[in-house]
């Protein structure tokens, strides 16, 4: 499983964003992108995709993980890598 935690702070806001992805593989042995998004302290949003290959949904993740951090959000959790 790989969980990463991002955050963007913003003077324009008065709570900070985040995003959190989590990729696990599921039961069946497909494998699940999970996308949690919102501010702190108040509501959240929650995505899930899933895919076939492993591949495939490593591939998403990072693909997530480059688009938020072009939008301004920052590594706050732990490393995709860590174990």
């Amino acid at each position: 499983m790989r969980q990463l935690t991002m955050q963007q702070t913003s003077t324009s806001l008065p709570t900070p964003r985040f995003v959190r992805l989590v990729l696990q593989e599921d039961l069946l042995g497909g494998w699940e992108l999970i996308r949690e998004t919102g501010q702190a302290g108040g509501r959240s949003q929650v995505r899930r995709a899933l895919f076939l290959s492993r591949a495939q949904a490593v591939d998403a993740f990072e693909a997530a993980r480059a688009e938020h951090a072009r939008r301004g959000f920052e590594v706050r959790g732990p490393h995709p890598d860590a174990a």
